[in-house]
């Protein structure tokens, strides 16, 4: 056994005293530390993770996150789950019809009938530690034919001093046939030094449902963030998924599809970083069955020494004729010492397929610029008007009115701080 995986042993012991899992959990959860005693940390020479160096996790002795009382104001939903340093807080009081939300032990035998089984650990090492670390998640069911107006909210805060911790999230989302709804994840935290959060969620779409799913990433920037989305769609269902990267030191999205007949998935993404930030985005859509269409749109925005990289994926497979999928990355630049890394690529078995993609790295744009400039709006501000205006293409496309509308303040605020 390497000593990296000694270590993560150490943690394992220490995370089954702290709060032992239940014995149907075990197996999965050993199975997954002997894989990810196999394969370790990534590194550069692995071609997933070319551009993006974890080396400074893997050198950290992460302590398990620790119960306590939340100090930070949290803006309460209508129906939200709260995890403080991994651990269940809170959950809703009242629910809607048809609507199941609340902890792993809330409803064992669907976990146990779906934890693991769509997202893999066997070549991603994040996925196999988040697995071997799980003792407890949110789950969210929703039953067939059930309409959610209201968002269901996970939010997911991290606590802690100047003694790293780790927390490995963990979500499960099973949405029935013909059912609608809408998650929004929150990832926050308050920290004096670094910690890790190491995310893993799975999402079942059932047929012609239809699944609007927001991540919104504001950790402390001394954290480290790596995730991991799997979503599964049923025949003629409808899912989308949006991910607002905007805090962290380092940074790692995973966000993978797999479409049926006629189903439909998109993926979007907007990530602002700014000084040593490092943001990586790796999307992967797999049309496995004709008749279904795909979109992606990701935008990205860079200053200071920032580093930021999307590789974005399109698998269309022998079977899948009648595919129709289109996949954009734009990045603006607004520094010479920020760099993006941009690889979109397709991989296409079919021959009756449409399938376009495209990557922009620029700057402002002198002419813009100057136009505002001329009518007489100051430099600062007419910078701000179009670094916003290129932000809002994917901030319109958020369907939740309050998740829309805290965003745009967010990011009026972060242009404005910018400026001044």
């Amino acid at each position: 056994m390497t000593a990296v995986a000694e270590q993560i042993g150490a943690w394992l012991e220490q995370f089954t005293n702290q709060l032992p899992a239940p014995a149907w959990l075990e197996p999965l959860r050993k199975t997954a530390f002997q894989r990810f005693a196999e394969l370790g940390f990534p590194n550069t020479h692995n071609e997933e993770w070319r551009f993006t160096n974890v080396a400074a996790i893997a050198r950290t002795t992460f302590a398990p996150g620790r119960k306590g009382v939340v100090q930070t104001k949290l803006a309460k939903g209508p129906i939200q789950l709260v995890f403080a340093n991994g651990h269940l807080l809170s959950k809703p009081e009242s629910l809607p019809k048809g609507l199941e939300v609340g902890g792993f032990a809330d409803d064992p035998v669907a976990v146990q009938k779906h934890l693991g089984k769509y997202a893999s650990f066997n070549e991603n090492a994040f996925v196999a530690l988040n697995t071997a670390m799980t003792q407890d998640g949110a789950l969210i069911r929703v039953a067939r034919g059930a309409v959610i107006e209201e968002p269901i909210e996970i939010f997911y805060l991290t606590t802690t001093g100047k003694d790293p911790i780790a927390t490995h999230p963990r979500a499960l989302i099973l949405v029935g046939a013909n059912a609608q709804c809408t998650i929004v994840e929150r990832y926050t935290g308050v920290s004096e030094g670094a910690y890790l959060t190491n995310a893993v969620t799975e999402i079942v779409v059932g047929e012609s449902a239809v699944v609007d799913h927001y991540k919104v990433q504001q950790e402390a920037l001394s954290a480290y963030h790596v995730a991991t989305l799997q979503a599964g769609l049923g025949r003629s269902s409808v899912f989308s998924s949006t991910s607002i990267s905007l805090g962290g030191a380092l940074v790692r999205n995973d966000a993978n599809c797999i479409l049926s007949e006629g189903s439909e998935g998109t993926l979007n993404g907007l990530y602002i970083v700014n000084g040593t930030q490092h943001v990586d985005n790796h999307t992967a859509i797999d049309h496995a069955q004709p008749h279904a269409n795909s979109h992606e749109l990701y935008k990205g925005i860079l200053d200071g020494k920032s580093h930021a990289v999307f590789n974005g994926k399109i698998f269309v497979r022998k079977d899948a004729q009648k595919t129709d999928s289109k996949q954009t990355n734009k990045n603006l630049v607004l520094s010479d010492e920020a760099v993006v890394d941009t690889k979109p690529e397709l991989q296409i078995l079919a021959d009756d397929v449409r399938c376009t993609h495209g990557a922009t790295i620029g700057q402002l744009d002198a002419e813009s610029l100057f136009y505002l400039r001329s009518r007489g709006i100051a430099k600062h501000e007419a910078r701000n008007l179009l670094i916003f205006a290129f932000a809002q293409d994917v901030v319109d496309r958020i369907k939740v009115q309050s998740l829309r509308d805290s965003l745009e303040k967010i990011l009026f605020e972060k242009f404005h701080e910018h400026a001044e």
